[in-house]
């Protein structure tokens, strides 16, 4: 099969890797659809904990088409999308059930083979069906939204509060209808890229700037949320919380960085400081929340490109010329049709000689 590889930090490759076989526990997928986020690019940059090389590749969806010996409920040609969340299960947090925070955390494309190629072996008990009716590149979108659930499972929803978010990429306008939905007062949005906050209002944001000193709301918001994993936001927002208020960072940031904030704030203005790390009981919600049409993704989604191209497409996301941009080792129209498993031949000419292990 054909996949990306990133050899090192800093390098990427395209190349041939023998195709996978599904283990006892586990199925084969065939990738329709990949979506890149920050943690894509913190994985290329060596910023983010990983052993090389890897195929990147977290956000995914496609067809189920090949099971193992002792995998259920996805029989093949199931059109399905993957939470690539990888927990150990013993550990003291899996055992408190905050698995995200496992002592030995992966996930498929971090620290295992991702899905930035033709096929890839995921556990069966990670798999989601999505009906037809889903648009096939919507599938990508399961995983961010998943991010996107836990995090208001942090911050605790509570009506009529105002919601002010750093960031009108992906996350953030997922972050926005989530808030809308959930009885926001109000949901502002902020991002230095102008051309982003026209979508933002499209998608229920009441105010949008390129700076929250443009926004007048005298004593801060309840809620303030960063989604773009930058030190200024980060630094900006903690400023910007009402007292009694909630800071959820949300944004991937470099493992190293560091960031001022003001401890006498914290305490004194009993001001609430949260993460929200990946998934946690949350994909399968964020599934049933893009199937009843809570949020529009069809925005969102920019750009589709070949997985020849993934270093153009990570060049577009730094640019940030797009949103959710997605690359694809199949072709376009496999992507709005539901794909045959009865042919041996796999689009682009690879055999798709995959059985079980015994």
């Amino acid at each position: 099969m054909k996949a990306v590889v990133i050899t090192e930090p800093g390098a990427i490759a395209i190349e041939r890797l023998d195709d996978p076989t599904p283990g006892a526990n586990e199925v084969v997928v065939a990738v329709e659809a990949v979506g890149l986020c920050g943690t894509d690019v913190h994985l290329l940059d060596g910023e983010f904990p990983a052993s090389y090389p890897l195929v990147p590749g977290h956000e995914f969806c496609g067809s189920v088409v090949a099971t193992g010996r002792d995998a259920r409920g996805v029989p093949e040609g199931s059109f399905v999308c993957v939470d690539p969340s990888l927990h150990c299960g013993h550990c003291r947090f899996c055992r408190e059930g905050r698995g995200n925070l496992c002592e030995t955390w992966g996930a498929i494309g971090v620290s295992t083979a991702g899905a930035c190629a033709d096929f890839v072996a995921v556990p069966a008990a990670s798999v989601h069906p999505l009906p037809d009716r889903v648009p096939r590149r919507h599938g990508t979108v399961v995983e961010p939204l998943a991010c996107a659930v836990h995090g208001f499972d942090q911050v605790g929803v509570r009506l009529g509060a105002d919601y002010l978010i750093y960031g009108a990429g992906t996350m953030g306008l997922l972050l926005a209808q989530l808030a809308a939905n959930a009885g926001a007062a109000s949901v502002s949005v902020v991002d230095l890229n102008a051309s982003r906050l026209p979508r933002a209002t499209n998608l229920g944001a009441t105010h949008v700037a390129v700076s929250a000193d443009e926004l007048h709301h005298p004593g801060g918001w309840h809620v303030v949320i960063d989604a773009t994993g930058t030190i200024p936001a980060i630094e900006d927002g903690m400023r910007r919380v009402r007292r009694g208020g909630t800071f959820l960072n949300f944004g991937v940031v470099a493992q190293k960085s560091t960031a001022r904030i003001s401890p006498f704030q914290i305490y004194h203005d009993e001001v609430r400081v949260i993460g929200s790390m990946a998934v946690l009981h949350s994909f399968a919600r964020a599934r049933d929340l893009l199937m009843q049409g809570a949020v529009n993704v069809d925005p969102i989604l920019t750009h589709l490109m070949p997985l020849d191209a993934y270093g153009e497409a990570i060049d577009t996301f730094r640019a940030g010329d797009g949103l959710k941009i997605q690359v694809t080792p199949q072709s376009e129209h496999s992507l709005t049709t539901q794909p045959s498993v009865s042919t041996g031949e796999h689009p682009d000419g690879l055999s798709r000689n995959i059985q079980a292990a015994p």
